[in-house]
């Protein structure tokens, strides 16, 4: 497997894995726009993706505008691999690189997602409102993770 910068040709492809997945399933598929990844990657923050024979499989873009990470998604017959972990490590060891403000992110409650974001250190803050669990980290607490 091979991770690497996402760039802005990489959309299908980052597109076809977002739509993919079996949890935290887009309700409208129209609401994320190629427009919204350009932004994303070429403005807001970075993304990475992980490839397995020239196909992406799985991606993940944190925002430095918004202080979050926008995605983390990973094909399902992909998952269990460590490739949403290794994406993870890369965003967050970049985007603590760029600010020491706390990151944040959402997901849906009683989800893998959500299982994982734990198992990696995040803090859960709540919930968001339209019912997602809210998760914070700190730089101090991804330091001592790393």
């Amino acid at each position: 497997m091979l991770f690497r910068e996402a760039q802005v040709a990489d959309i299908p492809q980052l597109s076809v894995v977002r739509l993919s997945v079996l949890e935290n399933r887009l309700s409208n598929p129209a609401l994320v726009t190629t427009q919204d990844y350009v932004d994303y990657l070429t403005q807001r923050g970075k993304g990475w993706a992980c490839e397995e024979n020239g196909g992406i499989v799985g991606f993940g873009i944190a925002d430095r505008l918004g202080h979050s990470i926008w995605a983390l998604f990973v094909q399902p017959e992909f998952a269990g691999l460590g490739i949403g972990k290794q994406l993870h490590e890369l965003m967050l060891n970049w985007y603590f690189a760029q600010t020491s403000g706390t990151v944040w992110l959402s997901t849906a409650r009683g989800t893998r997602a959500e299982e994982f974001y734990r198992r990696q250190g995040w803090q859960d803050t709540g919930l968001t409102k339209s019912g997602e669990v809210r998760f914070e980290m700190t730089v101090g607490e991804w330091n001592q993770k790393a």
